[in-house]
């Protein structure tokens, strides 16, 4: 299992994040391993390697998402202190190489942060389709855009409807990119955040 905080993501996605280094007993990891990342997808581990603090120089460091070595011990600190583990130059870290393996469930271009004309133009000809025995394509995406993370069952509620049908139209609009879900609830993905931005 591979945890990062939400100032990784951005990074992880766009691929200027392709390193990290863990304070492990063990290898929690292996190359070839595909791991969830949420809300990103996954990332896949390319290679894991036990080396010495003393090895860990600046370029490394920004390859983590850090402006310096300094930087990222800065951020290690409070970790290691509670876990009784004082940094020196040989404290051994777990260098792991990686790289972003995809959005796992979610479609290809759902993070996209800029919908094309033609694009929006073919998102519009598929929620129409959607909307054919009564419109609420948009209505879910505007519900979904002002109440993020909200239990798909006060969610529903909120609309009159059964929870098993609310979560099965998200998930329409989910194979169009338009919405991401989460343990609790549902965000606007990138791409309808942007589609919503056009069509205003």
């Amino acid at each position: 299992m591979l945890l990062f905080h939400k100032r990784f993501h951005a990074g992880l996605v766009e691929g200027s994040v392709r390193l990290t280094f863990r304070l492990w007993d063990k290898p929690r990891v292996r190359p070839g391993g595909r791991y969830r990342v949420h809300p990103i997808g996954v990332v896949e581990v390319d290679e894991v390697r036990r080396v010495p603090l003393s090895e860990v120089g600046d370029a490394d460091a920004r390859k983590a998402g850090f402006r310096d070595r300094a930087d990222l011990l800065g951020y290690m600190a409070p970790l290691a202190a509670e876990r009784g583990i004082a940094l020196r130059p040989s404290t051994s870290v777990y260098r792991v190489l990686l790289h972003h393996g995809g959005d796992g469930d979610r479609v290809e271009g759902a993070l996209d942060r800029r919908v094309s004309a033609e694009e929006a133009d073919r998102l519009d000809r598929a929620l129409a389709r959607l909307d054919r025995g009564g419109a609420w394509t948009r209505e879910v995406m505007r519900l979904i855009a002002d109440r993020p993370r909200v239990a798909a069952s006060h969610l529903a509620a909120s609309r009159g409807e059964e929870r098993d049908a609310f979560k099965e139209n998200v998930r329409k609009l989910k194979r169009l990119g338009l919405t991401m879900s989460f343990e609790v609830g549902y965000e606007l993905s990138p791409r309808g955040k942007a589609y919503l931005r056009k069509r205003r």
